[in-house]
């Protein structure tokens, strides 16, 4: 038995559906059910194997569309510099070294007649490289990417444009082509030519051979180059077929008694309901919702559970007096729907009445570089920062309350991670996350919204809630505690206990 977890793409700064497949991996591993995480993005400016260990994914349970189809594992980039050099007779080539932040150099071989190799070197301490670069004057023409070895090589034409993939074996023969031509790829294999990235995902569903006590659980499915959730809907054979909604799965303002607005990333799950063996959504009020308006407008009686798309393993446990005073925390990708500029603003407003307050923003994104110039701007650097991407198990209960500006969140993993740190929370009433974790007078500030607001009204909120919160200490204490309660709910154990009532139904059924 074993559960497939369906998703596109991973990067350094992952969304809240990696996270929530990495607290799930986490807990499959826990309950000893065997899982599969499968990606289907083109991923060569990082080894993928970097990015989903730092997600805590094993190697083994990671599926990665274009090395499925060679003999190639996921592996560490462990090629080094000294086998780059001995492989291409560079050993008496000058090397022009340039070094980088983040422990990354760029190595350049000069040749003969205006030929050059840049490599880029991904661990500079052991010398290890991930990619290199072959140019002709100033025109790059191929690129090769390495793990344990090389296992793929892009060729480019004059304007720049990669033409041609190949994929490898271990022993550095071609398993496959990718030809491109535009938004046209086809994929040519000894036996066999594809000619689009779909029917090259359809084949490795079809090689996956599912059985009937096998999962499938779609995450995220659809992108412009590939409709794979139709696809799974077609082939999943005798697999069940769930469906994870990470977000707000319709839109109110579009909805009325005879027709609903779906959520165009869930629209073809919702239309094909009647073929779904289950969705999952994270809060009580969400499921309501959805069972409710899946019999109403597609007539299906669906079956519809919560599971936490998160969970703790432990509570973070800090007496409230032992942190430091009148500090914020705030950690979510830096995404204009965050709003992360209304906190700013709200923490440059409050600061004139609680004169020692900090704000302390984790995460990274899009938006990094305008919010440090609003920081810059108004002086606030010195008590707003941009801590960048970090792991936060052992930081939020260093911090005296947890502040969230976004309108929506389906779940919010940072939410569950902050009352786990016994935080006090301030946040917007909107569905679901902040009405699930903020118990409004009891654990924090559920604060009135109402779209219609103009930003300065929301920011206006914000900071008279900052204020409130530590115009009392004992207020911040009872707080602290009110959270740590809320957040007992969702240990591993609990959580364990859902996915594995869920596991048993299904293949039972």
């Amino acid at each position: 038995m074993t559960v497939y977890n369906v998703n596109l793409g991973i990067g350094w700064a992952s969304s809240g559906v990696e996270y929530a497949q990495a607290y799930r991996a986490k807990v499959f591993e826990q309950a000893g059910i065997e899982a599969r995480f499968i990606f289907s993005d083109m991923i060569l400016a990082d080894n993928i194997q970097a990015l989903t260990s730092n997600l805590g994914l094993r190697d083994d349970q990671v599926i990665w569309l274009y090395n499925f189809f060679t003999d190639m594992p996921i592996t560490p980039s462990t090629y080094s510099l000294a086998e780059f050099r001995q492989a291409h007779e560079l050993q008496d080539v000058p090397m022009k070294t340039q070094t980088f932040v983040g422990n990354k150099q760029l190595v350049d071989f000069e040749m003969a007649e205006e030929w050059r190799i840049r490599v880029h070197v991904v661990d500079q301490k052991r010398q290890l490289i991930d990619y290199a670069e072959y140019f002709a004057g100033p025109r790059l023409m191929r690129r090769e990417f390495f793990s344990a070895s090389c296992y793929a090589v892009e060729y480019l034409d004059d304007k720049g444009q990669v033409y041609l993939r190949d994929f490898l074996n271990q022993d550095g023969r071609v398993a496959y082509h990718q030809y491109l031509n535009g938004e046209n790829e086809v994929f040519e294999f000894p036996e066999q030519i594809y000619y689009s990235k779909t029917e090259l995902y359809a084949e490795m569903i079809r090689r996956l051979n599912l059985q009937a006590d096998d999962l499938v659980i779609l995450d995220r499915e659809d992108s412009p180059d590939l409709s794979s959730g139709q696809l799974w809907y077609q082939l999943h054979g005798p697999a069940k077929l769930g469906v994870v909604v990470h977000a707000e799965h319709y839109d109110a303002h579009h909805t009325d008694k005879q027709r609903i607005l779906w959520n165009n990333f869930y629209e073809y799950q919702f239309v094909h309901a009647a073929d779904t063996d289950f969705f999952i959504v994270a809060t009580a009020a969400q499921q309501a919702m959805l069972v409710k308006q899946l019999k109403k407008y597609q007539h299906v009686d669906a079956k519809v559970v919560v599971i936490p798309v998160g969970s703790l393993t432990s509570l973070k446990q800090r007496p409230y007096q032992q942190r430091r005073r009148h500090t914020l925390i705030t950690a979510s990708r830096l995404a204009s729907e965050k709003h992360i500029d209304w906190l700013i603003s709200a923490v440059i407003a409050a600061r004139r009445t609680v004169g020692d307050l900090v704000l302390d923003i984790y995460g990274y994104g899009e938006q990094h570089d305008r919010l440090q110039r609003q920081i810059d701007a108004a002086q606030a650097t010195g008590y707003i920062h941009l801590m960048g991407q970090h792991r936060l198990d052992d930081v939020y209960q260093n911090y005296a309350g947890y502040i969230a500006a976004s309108t929506s969140e389906g779940f919010g993993l940072s939410l569950l991670e902050a009352v786990g740190g016994g935080l006090p929370m301030i946040g917007f009433d909107v569905p679901y996350g902040n009405q699930t974790f903020i118990d409004p007078g009891q654990n924090g500030f559920l604060l009135p919204y109402d779209e219609q607001q103009d930003e300065t009204e929301k920011v206006a909120a914000l900071t008279a809630a900052v204020k409130r919160l530590f115009a009392d200490e004992s207020q911040g204490a009872k707080f602290s505690q009110h959270s740590y309660e809320i957040a007992a709910h969702y240990l591993d154990d609990q959580i364990l206990a859902k996915w594995r009532q869920l596991v048993k139904e299904e293949i039972d059924a």
